[in-house]
């Protein structure tokens, strides 16, 4: 069993916790992903590592409530344990030898961005980040984006917080302002990121991209986070989750990615009537 030690709620949608989990702690980089089950019962949940803290033996886990088991989850307060906490999986994001690096994080993909802007800081990198919502209300970890970027610009799509816009207006401005960056990092939902990439490649400048569809073990088993990359079959969850944006076929994840949607909405109605049946006896 793992401890939850603390959480806090960063908007409507969007929760994070820190998890006691020490052998986890002790291993864990940026871009890799933990999977977890909030009960014995539960289904598995890959949720990428939003930072750690060696000292005191705990992962952080930022995610979005969006279905069934994300649902449970958030129902779940400080000092209660959640059953399986399972990683560091994944590889790492590579960060040696970058000097100046454009990191681009949509929405809750912010959470992934983040421990990777900060640990290209803390190796000396100098750190852009662009970081988009789709309104004020859901911005998060705009503080911590400053606090390890050398210049951080807030996008929104209605213009409410920020600069209205999409992500890729301020980084196609600063490439052809002259910017020469080593490498932009892109974390986000798939079609920011096939955007960014479409940006980026006229001209030449390097993409990464965190791919993070759907996983059951985690090992590349079970063949559930397949994506093409070059033309060839690669899981996520091994190979992965940071592949050559210029080289991942995204028409085919999106397409992957949407055939779950029907299910996930009919579980997360199924959770929300359950809990609120519990609330109202309690």
């Amino acid at each position: 069993m793992y401890k939850i030690v603390n959480k806090k709620v960063l908007n409507p949608f969007v929760v994070m916790m820190d998890i006691e989990a020490p052998l986890v702690a002790r291993k864990a980089k940026a871009g890799q992903f933990i999977i977890l089950r909030v009960d014995s019962d539960g289904e598995r949940i890959p949720l990428t590592v939003a930072g750690y803290n060696r000292e005191e033996s705990t992962v952080k886990i930022i995610f979005q409530i969006v279905g069934a088991s994300t649902k449970k989850l958030s129902f779940k307060n400080e000092g209660e344990y959640i059953s399986d906490f399972v990683g560091p999986l994944g590889k790492p994001t590579k960060i040696d030898g970058l000097k100046k690096v454009c990191i681009v994080g949509g929405g809750v993909g912010c959470a992934i961005a983040l421990p990777v802007a900060q640990a290209l800081s803390e190796n000396g990198c100098r750190v852009h980040s662009i970081i988009g919502f789709r309104s004020k209300d859901l911005v998060i970890l705009e503080d911590e984006f400053s606090a390890c970027s050398d210049k951080l610009t807030v996008m929104t799509d209605d213009g409410t917080y920020g600069t209205k816009g999409v992500v890729t207006a301020p980084l196609k401005d600063a490439i052809e302002s002259g910017e020469e960056y080593d490498e932009v990092i892109a974390i986000g939902p798939l079609v920011m990121m096939k955007f960014v990439v479409a940006t980026t490649r006229p001209y030449n400048v390097k993409t990464t991209v965190s791919m993070n569809p759907i996983m059951i073990d985690g090992t590349g088993m079970c063949g559930g986070c397949r994506l093409t990359v070059g033309g060839e079959t690669k899981f996520a969850c091994v190979d992965g989750p940071d592949f050559d944006g210029f080289l991942v076929d995204f028409d085919e994840a999106m397409q992957r990615a949407n055939m779950y949607g029907d299910f996930e909405r009919h579980a997360y109605e199924e959770a929300c009537n359950l809990f609120k049946g519990v609330e109202s006896n309690g």
